[in-house]
């Protein structure tokens, strides 16, 4: 059985991670009004992760025997003036979701919870992955977005990206 304040603090981790779903859906959105639909592609298919991220979370608590409390997810409250600051937005989510992991984390070593811990282990480094790609987003934009070309094979490339499911499995 969890401790809980480590359930407690999981629980709240799905309501962030389908919050993100939300939130890149929103950019997704956005970019599909500006008709960059690799953008779009690339934040739709950043929306799928987050949701299948907190179904790890929530499979975790059912099989630790742990209810599942699932909370009403807010909606994005962002609105861009432009496309930098999407992508800015994207990293600075994704390093407030690094922030509470590590929290999570945190607590698991003050409460000695190693399995809890183990099982962080994937998202620890899945966030370090997710904080890269939006950094690497960031910088092809600023080098190669600037003129309609460079804009255009950017949005090509980031069409590209295809919905690849987490390896980790909780059966």
């Amino acid at each position: 059985m969890l401790n809980k304040k480590i359930a407690d603090l999981l629980n709240d981790q799905i309501n962030k991670e389908f919050y993100s779903a939300y939130l890149y859906l929103e950019m997704s959105n956005y970019f599909e009004a500006k008709g960059l639909d690799g953008f779009a592609n690339w934040f739709y298919v950043q929306a799928q992760e987050e949701r299948d991220h907190a179904m790890l979370f929530y499979r975790y608590l059912q099989n630790n025997d742990e209810k599942v409390c699932l909370q009403a997810i807010a909606k994005p409250d962002k609105e861009f003036k432009c496309c930098m600051e999407a992508l800015q937005e994207a990293l600075n989510h994704e390093e407030y979701v690094t922030s509470l992991i590590h929290n999570i984390y945190a607590e698991t070593e003050h409460l000695n919870d190693f399995r809890t811990r183990e099982f962080l282990h994937w998202f620890v480094a899945e966030q370090c992955e997710e904080e890269d790609n939006a950094r690497d987003l960031i910088n092809k934009m600023k080098n190669f977005g600037g003129d309609n070309g460079g804009l255009y094979l950017l949005d090509q490339e980031l069409s590209q990206r295809k919905y690849e499911s987490p390896s980790l499995t909780l059966d």
